[in-house]
């Protein structure tokens, strides 16, 4: 008899496992650098090879920190709301470049259109390890003291804009 229980509870707690597993998003994947200062970088600007950007730029100022590049499918999706995210000035965008060429991903704003503040360019994808990126689009929301709050994998959609991420902008705003 204990040799069809033990068989038989394996199955059952295999199919619990497996139950739970599919209600999970995976989209949903904890950072472990939310509650954390933004990592520092030093890059250039996607515009000016010249002008260099750091993580400075998130001071003062509730900031969507996107991820995006010039060859991503998922990145083309989301461009038309960040472009609505930006005309209604809700939040400030700011870009990194991820794993591109300078042509192509200036090519792209350009015909597009930019719905970045500034965008720093990542063309060896360095700092985009640094801050755990696995796949573009990402998105992270950092408050004004440069404090990581969120992280978002995958294209940010209207729905999403309204249901996750405007209200913890709209709650960071307030935060002195």
């Amino acid at each position: 008899m204990l040799k069809y229980i033990l068989p038989l509870g394996l199955f059952i707690g295999l199919l619990i496992l497996l139950g739970v597993g599919l209600t999970l998003n995976p989209r949903e994947v904890p950072s472990p650098l939310v509650g954390k200062p933004a990592p520092g970088f030093q890059l250039t600007r996607l515009d000016n090879a010249e002008q260099p950007v750091s993580e400075e730029i998130f001071q003062g100022r509730v900031t969507l920190f996107n991820v995006w590049s010039s060859w991503c499918t998922a990145c083309r999706q989301e461009h038309p709301v960040l472009m609505d995210l930006a005309r209604r000035g809700e939040v400030t965008l700011i870009g990194l470049n991820y794993k591109d060429s300078r042509a192509a991903a200036r090519s792209v704003l350009e015909h597009s259109g930019n719905p970045y503040r500034l965008s720093a360019f990542d063309a060896d994808g360095k700092v985009g390890i640094d801050w755990g990126v696995y796949g573009v689009p990402e998105t992270f929301v950092i408050d004004r003291h440069g404090i990581v709050r969120y992280k978002h994998i995958g294209p940010v959609t209207a729905q999403i804009w309204e249901e996750k991420l405007a209200p913890l902008v709209r709650y960071l705003e307030k935060q002195s």
